[in-house]
Parts: C-alpha cells; sequence; structure tokens
C-alpha cells in the first residue's frame, strides 16, 4: 500500500493546538528521516548505552504500510497544498461542524461560524462586542496606508484616533511596528496576523483594491518620475503638425483705426 499523505495530514491537524505552516509539516518529514536512519548498536562504539529502561522498553504496535513505508523524502508545498484541499473538501461535505482553514500561519481545523454560540456557552463567554463604526475606520486606515503615525490616520479621518487606536491594540488588531524618520519620533502601527485571520486573507497585498492611491504610493511615483522633465507634444499624444504645447497662439492684428 502507497504512503497517504492525506491521511498523515489529518492526524497532525488534529493533533495540533496551533496553525500548520507547509514549512512545520517539511520539518515534520525531516524528523521522520532521520529517526529512522539506522543507528550505532546498543552498547557498541558511539551507540547508546544499555539501560534498565531501554530493555523495559515495551514493543511499539506494528507500523501501516500506509502511513510508515515509503515515506517521501521530501514533501513539496504543491502536495501539501492539494492534499490540504481535498482534506477541506471532505471535511466541508461531511457536514459535522468543522473547517479547514488556511490563514496567514498555516492550516488548522476549527468549528464552524454557525456553532459560535454552542462554543461560548461552553466556555461561558460572552458575546463578542462589535468595533464601532469610528474603530473600523481606524483599521482600514491602518490596514492601507501601515507603516502609519496617529497623525497621518487622523489627516485622513479629521478627528482624533487615540480611543480607535487604544480600542484596536487591546483587541491585538493592531501593534506597535516602528518610529518614523520625523521631528519626536512619532509611533508608526501595523496591521497582526490576528487581523489577517479575521478577515481570511494571508497577507495585506490580498485585501480588495483601495479606489484611492495611499500618500506612500503617490511619493513612490513621484520620485520615479523624470525630474525636471516637461511635457512635450508626443507626451500629450498631439500631432507633430498641431500647434506646439504651450506655444503661445499668435495674436490676430490690430484693428487699424479709421480716419474721419
Amino acid at each position: 500500500m502507497a504512503f497517504n499523505l492525506k491521511k498523515v495530514l489529518k492526524a497532525l491537524l488534529y493533533s495540533s493546538s496551533q496553525p500548520l505552516s507547509t514549512k512545520d509539516i517539511q520539518a515534520a518529514f525531516e524528523r521522520f528521516h532521520r529517526q529512522a536512519a539506522p543507528a550505532a548498536p546498543v552498547g557498541a562504539p558511539g551507540g547508546p548505552v544499555p539501560t534498565a529502561e531501554v530493555a523495559d522498553a515495551p514493543a511499539e504496535p506494528p507500523d501501516s504500510p500506509d502511513l510508515y513505508e515509503e515515506v517521501p523524502s521530501l514533501v513539496t508545498a504543491s502536495q501539501i497544498r492539494e492534499a490540504m484541499d481535498e482534506i477541506g473538501a471532505e471535511v466541508a461535505a461531511a457536514d459535522d461542524g468543522l473547517c479547514l482553514v488556511d490563514g496567514a500561519s498555516g492550516y488548522r481545523l476549527a468549528t464552524q461560524p454557525r456553532f459560535a454560540r454552542w462554543i461560548r456557552i461552553l466556555r461561558e463567554e460572552p458575546a463578542p462586542v462589535k468595533l464601532s463604526q469610528s474603530s473600523v475606520e481606524t483599521l482600514a486606515v491602518v490596514a492601507y496606508r501601515q507603516p502609519v503615525t496617529r497623525a497621518e490616520i487622523e489627516s485622513v479621518r479629521g478627528v482624533s484616533a487615540d480611543a480607535g487606536l487604544s480600542k484596536l491594540l487591546e483587541r491585538e488588531l493592531i501593534t506597535v511596528v516602528g518610529r518614523a524618520e520625523l521631528p519626536g519620533r512619532p509611533i508608526q502601527y501595523g496591521t497582526t496576523d490576528h487581523f489577517l485571520e479575521l478577515v481570511g486573507i494571508k497577507s495585506i497585498d490580498e485585501l480588495p483594491a483601495s479606489d484611492v492611491l495611499s500618500s506612500r504610493q503617490i511619493d513612490d511615483w513621484l520620485k520615479g518620475g523624470t525630474a525636471g522633465h516637461t511635457p512635450n507634444d508626443a507626451d500629450m499624444g498631439l500631432d507633430e503638425n498641431e500647434l506646439a504645447l504651450g506655444a503661445p497662439a499668435e495674436a490676430p492684428p490690430a484693428p487699424e483705426a479709421s480716419s474721419n
């Protein structure tokens, strides 16, 4: 029976309390082969010293061929992704309250959102408090313009951002990422992995395109331009035979004064 990657990944997902990244899974396969490498016999030079614990250790159960035989030395990211896609489809089809989440930190099994009330009842937790409109607007500015300072946020929203920033920091949706190279070295804010998990994306690049260019994008565009370049006729799409851009139009001749 051939090695069954999907079965192994399912077991790893069920046993892990943290998201499993592709690197975590590949590292597990590397450790498997290191442990499976032949070791020096007990008592031989360089080998382990025999102990009572080793002698009395219970024998391991028979290995399953589809789990421990013909294990590939390298499992590629595409193989892991394909197997996880199949697992996700199977979990969704079973409709037993679970779902496979492919988040910023890796893969994890979670309960479906429709069971959230039952989970809160079990844990005796209150219903989550929604973010205010002010906090949502502040979070949007941070997400699209990070790293961003408080003053920059307030310049966009036109109101104080202190309350919104405090709430977002408390919810671990944003964090301090550094200080700006400006007078006073103001604090800069950025989003967290928790924010990515909350909105269901792996990176900031997956955010929907903004209708307005960020100030940083505008600055980069201006810096990339040719300094001192004056647009010419060709830049503006004018034909060479047409009036040159910027050329003053010829003034009509002044009417001659009539003599009486």
